[in-house]
């Protein structure tokens, strides 16, 4: 059975990234923050659109450094050395100016540990200069984020985790797969062939939204087709947030072992099955058991089965499910 989707190098998907990730030497002490994944490995796939805020807003290279600050209840963005300067408000300004230029991206990749770009557990610090907390968030990031609510991000560094690394480029490619085939123009049919090819993906990630995305999809008639695409693309976004850990996998997999009750033979099953209970264990890698059961999928010649992005929910080469994932 051949991939469900292939991704050519002509066709790069847009993706907004700190601009220290890609090797430039625009951070605070002149350094760069180079990640090779992104570089050499997801760059073959997709177009960066690299921006370094506190550059952008006039700080220079060199800088002296800043951070989150908590002060009367707000989170302030001041100078580490002056605390006298504060670049809160030019930050998110800065992101409402090149939010609309950034229709078109697919996800966003952030610097970790940035008070102008990280965006999980930043810490701040009270206004005695020590730590108070971590739960801070770049006040770049955190506006680009309010304006764009279903763009998929991520850390650099929290990209170094299987599971998490996985979840996020599954969602960027998702979501360019919607802009392109759905796009502006949706069309009831569009929007059921879309979720079509999804199924099994959306169950492995979240089951309660494989059938409340069902539900909302059979009672499209008399609806404004724009609205429903809208809704529709909130409630898909959201399945897919959720992680398809080894629990959800299994449960995908088990379904579509279903369609070969009649055609295997004994010792196939039986090997099958313990491939995929081997997986559930954390025993072997999910590409294992999921190469197997396309094969025998593949002789239903089944174009519904065939079409499942569950199959290659972003490019093999990218070797995503080559790690074994620890949570269930």
């Amino acid at each position: 059975m051949e991939p469900a989707t292939k991704t050519s190098p002509s066709a790069k998907i847009p993706l907004g990234v700190s601009q220290c990730l890609l090797g430039d030497q625009v951070r605070y002490d002149g350094s760069h923050k180079r990640n090779r994944f992104l570089v050499e490995t997801l760059g073959a796939y997709v177009e960066f659109r690299p921006f370094c805020p506190e550059v952008a807003i006039g700080l220079g290279v060199p800088r002296k450094p800043i951070r989150l600050m908590a002060i009367g209840g707000e989170t302030r963005v001041r100078g580490v050395v002056n605390p006298e300067l504060d670049v809160t408000e030019p930050l998110i300004e800065y992101a409402g100016q090149i939010a609309p230029g950034l229709a078109d991206i697919c996800g966003y990749v952030f610097m970790q540990n940035s008070p102008s770009c990280g965006v999980f557990g930043i810490k701040r610090y009270g206004t005695n200069g020590f730590p108070l907390d971590s739960q801070g968030r770049g006040a770049f990031a955190g506006r680009l984020m309010e304006l764009m609510p279903l763009l998929p991000v991520e850390e650099a560094g929290r990209l170094k985790d299987a599971g998490l690394r996985d979840n996020f480029i599954t969602r960027v490619f998702a979501y360019h797969d919607f802009k392109t085939t759905v796009g502006p123009a949706p069309t009831a049919k569009k929007l059921i062939d879309f979720y079509s090819r999804y199924k099994y993906q959306v169950m492995a990630h979240h089951v309660p939204s494989y059938f409340t995305i069902g539900r909302y999809l059979s009672n499209l008639a008399g609806r404004d087709l724009q609205v429903s695409s809208r809704e529709f693309l909130v409630l898909f976004m959201q399945a897919l947030a959720h992680h398809a850990g080894r629990k959800g996998n299994t449960n995908a997999m088990a379904h579509l072992r279903g369609y070969l009750k009649t055609i295997l033979k004994p010792h196939e099953k039986q090997e099958l099955s313990q491939l995929i209970d081997s997986y559930q264990q954390g025993l072997v890698p999910l590409i294992v058991p999921l190469t197997l059961l396309r094969h025998h999928l593949g002789k239903l010649d089944n174009p519904y089965l065939k079409s499942q992005t569950f199959w290659s929910p972003h490019p093999e080469r990218l070797g995503l499910r080559n790690h074994i994932v620890e949570s269930t």
